[in-house]
């Protein structure tokens, strides 16, 4: 399922390293590897599938948590 974001979110550029994946990004920038296809939904524009990634091309990502289409956000009290 495709992410939206925030419209409060506040993006930066991520340089692709050699050797990085976009679950090594996504573990970089969001602390959580599993996130790597916010990324990738993030770039559509630049990338047709999320396991071919070079070296040098720069990704969009945003600051702030994603919200799937249709979700809210909850919180616990315990």
């Amino acid at each position: 399922m495709p992410v939206e974001w925030n419209s409060e979110s506040e993006s930066q550029t991520y340089t692709v390293q050699p050797g990085d994946t976009l679950s090594k990004i996504s573990q970089k920038v969001y602390g959580d590897a599993g996130r790597y296809m916010d990324i990738f939904y993030a770039n559509r524009d630049k990338l047709k599938d999320p396991d071919k990634i070079q070296a040098g091309q720069q990704f969009v990502h945003q600051l702030r948590t994603a919200v799937p289409p249709g979700a809210y956000e909850l919180s616990l009290r315990i």
